[in-house]
């Protein structure tokens, strides 16, 4: 199954956080907050929402950096992903 985007959404799947600190202390899951960097798995077309122009500015695998609270969790085929607006991207990670 396939998720496709409409408007200016954006889908994304979170990278793997680390598991271990520079100074070499193990993170347990409940230590860990939600990863911000994400990698882009598919785009919405854009166009025109609430009278204005979306320009979508991100690709499919393009690494990203999404504001910490946003879009909505989806869990599909075993994968978790998220949806969100284009403006919930705060920056492309080169």
């Amino acid at each position: 199954m396939t998720i496709k985007p409409l408007a200016d959404n954006v889908v994304i799947k979170a990278t793997k956080s680390e598991e271990t600190t520079k100074s070499g202390i193990v993170l347990t899951s409940a230590s860990k907050e939600k990863p911000q960097i994400a990698e882009v798995v598919a785009v919405g077309p854009g166009g025109v929402v609430d009278g204005k122009e979306i320009a979508m500015n991100v690709k499919v695998g393009d690494k990203v950096i999404a504001a910490k609270y946003s879009g909505t969790e989806i869990k599909l085929d075993d994968e978790e992903y998220t949806i969100l607006h284009i403006a919930d991207i705060l920056a492309v990670v080169e």
